[in-house]
């Protein structure tokens, strides 16, 4: 090995060295307060139920063949009559497992949020980072559309590009993605205002580099600190919309789980005194919410030194 390959190789390392010591330092700061223990945590556990627990719910509430009607309206705690599975949360009047449709209606609400926000935030942040270089008439069109966009309430939006798309998943996820885009952009190109009049800018345009690399690998990585925390807010606030939007009946349909569509199931009945119907789900739905929330705030306190 040569002296310029030994050189290469101890300042990969020293670079390697850097960024674990800076990512050491992300986790001790982000940890530093006990609700952040709780936060993470309880939202690693909710991740996990969302992505393993339907391999070991009782039963699959949409699944016909595995549905025994004569165990409609059970209980909390109650076995049923013709099985040996214990109902933990009760059933609805159609005999579906409520504990089984939370599993599965989970995966579903975080499905939801996760790739409407990541999406949106892809949509947003680059024409976000466009408007702030290009300026001119690109950042008067694009800032335009923005303000537009957010003239608009988000539910309201989302309700009226429901109601020409119908219901779906990926409707609603294509719904809450042309809804929220704008945060992004607003945020991002904000951000990129600062960032796009300093030296390493001006270095890399009289190095004469394309315009998509100076945005996408000098100016973007700059701008990501506000994004991902706005991106961990979004994504409480999408599985809220979505539930929101799957209760008002333009959500997912009824053959697709989601907290919100269980929420709606059990609503009529709530009168009745089987409150287990909705009351577990929008447990369930709050939980992850507040979870979401703590981790987001925490994300925004260690990101954002003017806030600490």
């Amino acid at each position: 090995m040569n002296n310029s390959e030994l050189a290469m190789t101890h300042k990969n390392q020293k670079t390697n060295v850097r960024k674990e010591k800076r990512f050491s330092a992300f986790l001790k700061k982000f940890f530093s307060r006990k609700a952040s223990y709780f936060g993470a945590v309880g939202l690693l556990i909710v991740i996990l139920l969302a992505v393993f627990g339907p391999m070991f719910a009782p039963q699959n509430p949409y699944d016909l063949l595995q549905l025994d009607i004569l165990d409609g309206k059970l209980r909390p705690g109650e076995t049923s009559m013709s099985s040996s599975i214990t109902y933990l949360l009760g059933t609805d009047d159609q005999g579906r497992d409520i504990f089984s449709g939370i599993l599965y209606g989970l995966r579903t609400s975080i499905f939801v949020g996760i790739v409407s926000a990541i999406v949106a935030a892809l949509l947003g942040t680059s024409l976000g980072l466009l408007a702030a270089y290009k300026g001119g008439r690109t950042e008067t069109v694009i800032m335009r559309l923005v303000d537009l966009q957010l003239s608009f309430p988000t539910i309201l939006m989302a309700l009226m590009l429901l109601a020409f798309l119908g219901r779906g998943v990926e409707n609603v996820i294509l719904a809450l993605i042309i809804a929220e885009w704008a945060t992004y952009a607003r945020a991002s190109r904000g951000t990129a205002l600062v960032e796009r009049e300093k030296e390493y800018i001006e270095a890399a345009r009289c190095l004469a580099l394309p315009q998509y690399r100076i945005i996408f690998f000098h100016l973007l990585p700059n701008c990501l600190p506000p994004v991902i925390v706005i991106a961990t807010m979004q994504i409480a606030r999408a599985i809220g919309l979505e539930a929101t939007l799957s209760f008002l009946g333009l959500g997912a349909s009824v053959t697709e789980p989601s907290l919100g569509m269980l929420i709606s199931n059990g609503y009529q009945y709530m009168l009745s005194g089987m409150y287990w119907i909705s009351f577990y789900p929008g447990l369930v739905l709050l939980v992850t919410i507040v979870l979401i929330n703590l981790v987001g705030d925490r994300l925004r306190d260690v990101l954002n030194p003017r806030s600490r």
